[in-house]
């Protein structure tokens, strides 16, 4: 992506910033569609999507499958953590914010489970992922993907047996909603989620902690990819 490209994508990003902030558009509001919006601010439809892009990363914006881009409530603009022993207690995070914490933390809690889990975890582990995959194949649009995914995580998470990785199920939990929730490459997020879920419980299966390891780096990596979201930015 060219330098030019990706400061009108920026500056694109302000005007709709700015026009929140002077309540053009207020909370709640659904955006005009595409082709208007982008006809009206005089850039492609490509960079306002990437102006978009940033805004939702940013927790600014929220884009729903199906029902467009609105400008986020006050109460929904970031993800709800709910508090954890005030681990989380009043802290305000972006979905890029929770992408970079599970990174940190996830790999090598799913790695501890390969190591600790009890042969009776991983049978249940494996039963929540094969749900899981039966409902990407039965219908991948159903909200209750979101269930399966979070029980499937939340129960490798679990299976480390380290009580403080616990704490981060809020964290693995709102990603997942966040992500799901969103209209952007729905489809390819869905299709990345369950062919990296079978890698994940056959790893598991066969307790390769390194492999383990790399699949969930893997696994979170290519859903920030498709995300488009920018880890190393400030």
């Amino acid at each position: 992506m060219s330098e030019a490209r990706i400061n009108l994508a920026q500056r694109t990003a302000q005007i709709l910033s700015d026009r929140i902030k002077n309540d053009v558009y207020k909370r709640g509001d659904k955006l005009p569609n595409e082709n208007e919006l982008s006809a009206e601010l005089g850039v492609s439809r490509t960079t306002l999507r990437e102006a978009i892009r940033t805004l939702v990363a940013d927790g600014v914006l929220q884009v729903y499958r199906g029902k467009g881009t609105f400008v986020s409530d006050q109460i929904d603009q970031y993800a709800d953590l709910e508090p954890a022993d005030g681990l989380f207690h009043e802290k305000k995070v972006t979905l890029r914010d929770l992408y970079e914490a599970r990174l940190i933390f996830e790999p090598a809690a799913a790695a501890l489970a390969c190591q600790r889990a009890t042969d009776e975890e991983i049978r249940k582990i494996l039963e929540l992922g094969e749900k899981t995959q039966n409902q990407f194949a039965k219908d991948a649009m159903d909200d209750k993907i979101i269930e399966c995914e979070i029980a499937f995580h939340d129960a490798l998470i679990e299976a480390s047996h380290n009580r403080f990785f616990s704490y981060f199920l809020p964290v693995i939990n709102q990603t997942i909603k966040k992500t799901f929730e969103l209209d952007f490459k729905w489809d390819l997020v869905a299709e990345g989620a369950y062919n990296d879920n079978i890698l994940i419980m056959d790893f598991l299966q066969k307790r390769d902690v390194e492999a383990m390891r790399s699949i969930m780096t893997i696994h979170l990596r290519r859903a920030v990819w498709t995300e488009q979201l920018d880890l190393h930015e400030k």
